[in-house]
C-alpha cells in the first residue's frame, strides 16, 4: 500500500487544494492530508476548523484521512509511513521554494512529488481568498460553499 502525505496550512482551503488531494487518490492507495500546527502563526481558522472544513471537503475520497501535525514534515511523514509528500505548484516562485525544501526532505528520507496546478486555479491562494473576501468582493466557484460561507461569517462581509 503506498501513502502519500499532501501537507499545507489550508486556511482555508481552496479548489486548488482540492484539485491536488483528488489527483493524488489517483495515485496513491491512502492520502494524508496534513494540517501544520504553527505556534508562531495566527490563521483565520483554528486547527479543528481547518481539519473539519478538509473532512468535509473531501468525504467523497474514501482514500483521504486528515490529520494535524507540528515540527517537521519528514518526521510526520515518518510516523504515518508516508512514502512521499505531495505539493501543488502555482508558479515559478512557488518552484524555487518548495525544489529547496523538497531537497532538505530528501536529504532527511522523504522524497516530494510535484503536481502542476490546474491552469484554471494558478492563481488561488489561501490568502488571496481572506483577503478579497475581506474587503467584500466574490469568490464563488473558487472555494466550496461552505467554506465560502464560513469565511465570510469570520471576516463579516
Amino acid at each position: 500500500m503506498t501513502t502519500a502525505c499532501c501537507p499545507g496550512s489550508f486556511d482555508p482551503v481552496t479548489n486548488g487544494h482540492l484539485d491536488v488531494i483528488e489527483r493524488s487518490c489517483r495515485l496513491f492507495d491512502e492520502v494524508i492530508v496534513a494540517v501544520l500546527e504553527n505556534p508562531s502563526k495566527r490563521p483565520l481558522f483554528t486547527i479543528e476548523e481547518r481539519m473539519d472544513m478538509l473532512r468535509e471537503a473531501t468525504s467523497h475520497l474514501e482514500p483521504v484521512k486528515v490529520s494535524s501535525f507540528q515540527g517537521l514534515v519528514v518526521e510526520f511523514c515518518r510516523q504515518i509511513g508516508a512514502d512521499a509528500i505531495v505539493k501543488g505548484l502555482r508558479a515559478v516562485t512557488d518552484f524555487d521554494y518548495e525544489m529547496q525544501m523538497a531537497q532538505m526532505n530528501a536529504r532527511m528520507g522523504t522524497e516530494t512529488m510535484f503536481l502542476a496546478a490546474n491552469p484554471e486555479y494558478t492563481y488561488l491562494s489561501s490568502s488571496l481568498m481572506r483577503d478579497v473576501v475581506s474587503l467584500g468582493g466574490p469568490i464563488d466557484g473558487l472555494v466550496p460553499d461552505f467554506v465560502l460561507k464560513r469565511l465570510t461569517a469570520k471576516l463579516g462581509k
